[in-house]
């Protein structure tokens, strides 16, 4: 069996050459043996047939495998002979042909230093994909962060103008000194509480003593 590469043609017919030839070789030699087989079996009946013939069945069988020896070397080289010319007239592509799917590098023809370029280049796109991918979501959080920010903002904005609004119906106009007037009343809130909750604790003391 010829081991010439044949790589075009396999991208061709979708097989090796080879693979083609080495499985018609095997059905032929199937076949040879199989015809064998039934020759033999057409000469045991034969014989059969006429009582005053003595030749022993494994005289038959001894003779039977010396013909398939012969015919199977008469196989081989005929088969050799057939598989040079198959190879060469019949599963070969001429080294003129293009095929359809490879009609673009006559086009666009590049070496291997260009094509290796045209990789790496391709390669740096990707990373600055990624990279810009990478940058763009961190930007949207960012901005969905400062969105957030900016509803706190507005809710303390909206406080205090309710704040103002409130110390403006009771009379007080500077929206400072109000501020000023609640930080003092909320110490002395504190205070009061501070002191009611040592009383509480003094009076819990005692009612435990008793």
């Amino acid at each position: 069996m010829s081991v010439r590469p044949m790589a075009y043609e396999t991208q061709f017919f979708g097989f090796t050459p080879q693979t083609c030839m080495l499985r018609i070789y095997l059905a032929f030699q199937d076949y040879l043996f199989e015809m064998m087989v039934v020759v033999e079996s057409v000469i045991l009946k034969k014989l059969e047939a006429l009582p005053a013939i003595q030749i022993s069945r494994f005289e038959i069988r001894k003779s039977t495998e010396k013909f398939l020896h012969f015919m199977k070397a008469r196989f081989d080289q005929l088969f050799g002979k057939m598989e040079e010319v198959l190879l060469q007239l019949v599963l070969s592509i001429p080294d003129n042909v293009l095929l359809p799917e490879d009609r673009v590098h006559q086009q666009y023809p590049y070496s291997q230093e260009e094509f290796q370029a045209l990789q790496d280049e391709i390669s740096q796109l990707q990373q600055q994909c990624r990279a810009e991918a990478a940058a763009g979501q961190a930007l949207r959080a960012e901005l969905e962060e400062q969105r957030a920010v900016q509803a706190e903002l507005e809710k303390v904005v909206q406080w205090f103008d309710g704040l103002e609004n409130i110390c403006r119906e009771h009379g007080t106009g500077n929206f400072k000194e109000s501020l000023v007037f609640l930080t003092q009343n909320c110490k002395k809130l504190q205070d009061v509480l501070r002191d009611v909750e040592g009383k509480s604790k003094k009076i819990k003391k005692h009612q435990q003593l008793l």
